[in-house]
């Protein structure tokens, strides 16, 4: 088959599409009759509980007498309030990241020494394999960056000595070098894409051992290398945020699952790029931004709460942005009073807008951020509360560091695999079975029909 027609969509395949959808379509009515927890929550968000975790916890609710009540979202790294964490990391260095990776795969903060050796063991680490950027990323490039990543984590296992051996020893190496080498993964991914699709100067720098992962990141990806000490600091604060959310979140769900499989290391973190990729898990923040583009165009005066309250009703009645009927970055499946998240980030943003000029604009997102819950909350039949999620800061910070849109859920993968990891190894260090959860069958069962027998039916019956 030519390269031409390998993507073409023959007339064949759409009347046949047709009969798999109609054959595909389960009736929503049904999870409710058979008392089926549809996407694993019930109706007030609660999660159905699959397993058991000492690496993160995601909270929303208090216990008051017998009654579970809404509160502010917490989050916690093995224990630590991740609010305290971030409170207190030092002002002159932007290492926070690294400490988090140590917590979350080691289950302790560590010291000075352990910090040290750490931070040197994954810059040592910080080197993909001889010939790797010329022969994978820069011979067939994407132009989606989370393809790139998934295609070179799953190609690095043809350069491991011992891709499938899943001892503790292994698997933590595996882990380390692909946390070290997923900015490097990323970035020349983008400047490789940037240099065939789009005729950019291909520039790609080494990294530099002596900076951290944020700092890294905006070295490798600007031309001129250079970078304020606040924006490497909101890319770290970021990077902490992101790094790890509870077992029950999509990606790391899957990263699990497909572990209790017994397969390989780079064969589980596909798998989890491939759910981070989804524009319902890690695209959010892209959303965002589109979102407020769409509405700094047709909202005249930002300021005017009436104009953007009416923007935002628009919304929801999809006559505006992509019709789709949705606030982008507000609400969460767990947290409803807040996240912690988007209230540690949202003060760093506010000091980047200062640094950066967008003060209007960041004016403009706290009108919003008190504005869309009350429109919500008139308008639709809500089981929770609704306030702004991480998502609804990060796309603004990423766009006043001048990164790339391309970048955003790469840049969300960078941080997740920290959490990922110390997953995967939690799965393959306890006596773990292979996940088997249960699907109900609907389908009647009926009797065979020799070919010869069988009626054809029209497209209009399909």
């Amino acid at each position: 088959m030519s390269e031409t027609n390998y993507s073409q969509i023959a007339p064949i395949i759409e009347d046949l599409a047709k009969k798999s959808q109609k054959a595909s379509y389960i009736n929503p009515e049904l999870y409710s009759t058979y008392n089926v927890k549809r996407g694993l929550r019930d109706i007030n968000g609660r999660g159905v509980l699959v397993g058991i975790t000492d690496i993160s916890e995601v909270n929303a609710t208090k216990r008051v007498g017998d009654a579970i009540i809404p509160c502010d979202g917490e989050l916690y790294y093995r224990g630590y309030n991740v609010q305290d964490i971030v409170r207190n990391q030092s002002a002159d260095n932007h290492f926070g990241f690294e400490e988090v990776i140590y917590l979350l795969l080691f289950g302790q903060l560590p010291t000075e020494k352990q910090f040290a050796d750490f931070k040197k063991l994954l810059s040592d680490y910080r080197s993909l394999p001889p010939n790797f950027t010329r022969d994978v990323i820069m011979k067939k490039p994407s132009q989606d960056m989370m393809n790139t990543l998934a295609r070179s984590v799953l190609t690095l296992y043809a350069y491991d000595a011992n891709p499938d051996q899943t001892s503790p020893v292994n698997v933590l190496r595996q882990c380390l070098q692909l946390i070290a080498n997923f900015p490097l993964l990323s970035v020349y991914g983008y400047q490789v894409y940037k240099h065939y699709y789009e005729n950019g100067s291909l520039i790609l720098h080494n990294p530099n051992p002596a900076l951290s992962t944020a700092e890294n990141i905006l070295h490798c990806l600007r031309a001129d290398s250079s970078f304020s000490p606040l924006e490497a600091k909101l890319l770290d604060v970021c990077l902490i945020l992101h790094a790890e959310h509870g077992g029950g979140n999509n990606s790391t769900f899957t990263t699990h699952l497909v572990s209790s499989s017994g397969t390989d290391t780079y064969s589980a973190i596909a798998a989890a790029l491939g759910s981070l990729k989804g524009p319902r898990h890690g695209g959010a923040n892209i959303k965002v931004v589109q979102m407020f583009a769409d509405m700094k165009k047709q909202v005249r005066d930002w300021t005017d709460e009436g104009e953007v309250k009416q923007y935002l009703s628009d919304l929801l009645d999809g006559k505006v942005f992509d019709k789709a009927g949705l606030i982008y970055g507000l609400g969460h499946a767990v947290y409803s009073i807040s996240d912690p998240r988007a209230i540690t980030f949202k003060g760093f943003v506010e000091k980047l807008s200062r640094e950066k000029g967008y003060e209007k604009e960041y004016a403009l997102y706290q009108l919003v951020a008190r504005l869309a819950p009350e429109v919500i909350a008139d308008r639709r039949k809500i089981y929770k509360g609704v306030s702004p999620n991480v998502d609804f800061y990060s796309g603004f910070a990423y766009q006043m560091l001048g990164l790339p849109v391309e970048l955003y859920t790469p840049i969300f993968a960078i941080a997740r695999i920290a959490g990922w990891s110390a997953h995967r190894m939690e799965e393959i260090s306890s006596d773990s079975k292979i996940m088997r959860p249960a699907y109900m069958t609907v389908q009647p069962h009926r009797d065979f029909v020799p070919m010869e027998d069988r009626e054809e039916t029209s497209p209009q019956e399909d």
